[in-house]
């Protein structure tokens, strides 16, 4: 982005300018991190409960912010401050307003392809992957991590070039309409939905609304859009019927399953689609990815066979920027797990870490469990497994089918970490695992406690996975580094 001080107040509605800044100062990027502000960065003050953003716009203009963003009226030694570098303040009312505001302004000035990408599980992955795809032939700007909501989703057109030729930003939802709101002002040319799960069941009631709330990406494309959708899915078809047909939207199916990709779930035939899926030790999958011009052999370095669905929506993204099969394959094959997602450590004492530990729901749940199962290890395989968030009445339920599922993955020790997790360990003793392969703990703390006094060692594999407020990234942070 570039925008003059007087041009950011402009494009925000409730926004005045406290301090000019010096004659031809721009932003050029923005942060809402004071301790992580590049020269030319606007810089967003967010109040919170336990930070004030605003009690920090000093240091981020002693480090170079062109201007800040402001919900308080500054003091006078932040006025002076800013006076002395030459940077800017603006007041408003509400920061992501204003951000939206901005993000809405610059979106009118880009000239590349905007692609959406929405799902219950696999976005940030997908949205990895997409993003290696397309930079095999476009300057491609892409949402980082999993900043896919009210802040990160306006950051990430904001981060872009004029020129940039790609911009693929990943959006979250937590209830209907959230999604319609964002593509409001991200104006998507291209859209993706990578699966229909339980994430956010709790906000909406069932999977039928989740399927309604994540079709609002397609809803919001123009006529002359390309959707691209996923012929396994169980409302893929309900979801094209609803919001692509009518409107007779370009539509491209993907399929990662195996299974036959002119007989899928959806009852359509898939143009994009893996065959011949085979997984190595670690479950990474190595397949033959067909697309309309040609077949090529790919081998992922993400494992499970989850991926390898992900793989295909990627790869039909790509094809229809024109992309060949080997350029998509050598592309796909050069992603790798991000930290807290299905990430394998290996440990100074030989013991293999499998940080899945950022987020979980029931479906991704399942998903790393068969991942972990096909897994080949000389030791042990042990699960640590915690709660699972916004599941609402479906909690009990959610977390008693994971424990169904672990019963069949082969485990040497099943570890439930946190109060919903109690339903873990008695969905997978209901189903006939040994009680004395079980245990229920508290927290993280004690989760990291029990397996040291199981002595894991050399050959063991341990799978660490639950939703974030868990903290089980410290078990994993207490395996590695002791």
């Amino acid at each position: 982005m570039i925008f003059s001080i007087d041009a950011i107040a402009a494009a925000c509605q409730d926004a005045r300018i406290i301090v000019p800044a010096k004659p031809g100062v721009k932003a050029t990027g923005i942060s809402w991190d004071s301790r992580s502000i590049h020269p030319g960065d606007l810089y967003i003050s967010i109040p919170g409960e336990r930070v004030d953003g605003n009690d920090y716009v000093s240091a981020a203009v002693q480090a170079g912010a062109a201007c800040a963003l402001m919900t308080r009226m500054p003091s006078q030694s932040e006025k002076k401050c800013a006076q002395e570098k030459g940077a800017g303040i603006i007041l408003c009312h509400d920061y992501s307003s204003a951000i939206t505001d901005l993000a809405r302004t610059w979106r009118g000035q880009l000239s590349g392809c905007v692609i959406g990408i929405t799902g219950s599980s696999g976005k940030t992955t997908t949205k990895n992957l997409v993003a290696a795809v397309l930079a095999k032939a476009s300057s491609v700007v892409s949402t980082l991590g999993n900043q896919n909501n009210e802040l990160g989703v306006p950051a990430t057109l904001l981060r872009a070039h004029k020129d940039t030729q790609a911009v693929v930003v990943e959006m979250g939802m937590r209830g209907l309409g959230q999604i319609a709101s964002m593509c409001a002002y991200v104006r998507p040319q291209m859209s993706l939905i990578t699966n229909v799960g339980t994430s956010h069941i709790e906000l909406l009631g069932s999977r039928e609304n989740i399927a309604r709330a994540k079709s609002e990406i397609f809803a919001a494309l123009p006529d002359t859009g390309t959707a691209f959708l996923n012929a396994s899915g169980e409302f893929s078809r309900k979801i094209f019927d609803a919001t692509i047909e009518p409107r007779h939207l370009d539509c491209i199916w993907f399929d990662g399953s195996g299974e036959d990709p002119h007989h899928t779930v959806a009852g359509v035939s898939a143009s994009i689609y893996a065959r011949e899926i085979t997984f190595d030790d670690a479950g990474c999958a190595t397949f033959v990815l067909h697309i309309p011009s040609g077949e090529a052999s790919c081998t992922l370095r993400l494992p499970g066979a989850h991926n390898v669905q992900n793989a295909c929506a990627a790869a039909a993204v790509g094809y229809k920027f024109g992309l060949s099969a080997p350029v998509l394959a050598q592309a796909l094959a050069s992603v790798t797990p991000m930290a807290g997602r299905d990430r394998s450590i290996q440990t100074p004492e030989g013991i293999t870490v499998i940080d899945d530990s950022y987020n979980a729901n029931p479906d991704s749940m399942r998903a790393s469990l068969a991942t972990f199962a096909k897994r080949e290890v000389p030791g042990r395989k042990i699960a640590v497994l915690g709660d699972m968030a916004e599941l609402g009445d479906y909690a009990p339920r959610g977390h008693r089918h994971v424990g169904e599922y672990a019963a069949d993955a082969h485990l040497d020790l099943l570890i439930c970490v946190g109060k919903l997790s109690r339903s873990i360990a008695d969905g997978a003793k209901a189903s006939g695992m040994d009680a004395s392969k079980i245990i229920c703990v508290d927290d993280a703390e004690s989760a990291l406690t029990q397996l040291k006094s199981v002595h894991v060692k050399e050959g063991d594999a341990i799978l660490i996975k639950a939703s974030h407020a868990t903290e089980l990234d410290r078990v994993v942070k207490g395996l590695v580094e002791r």
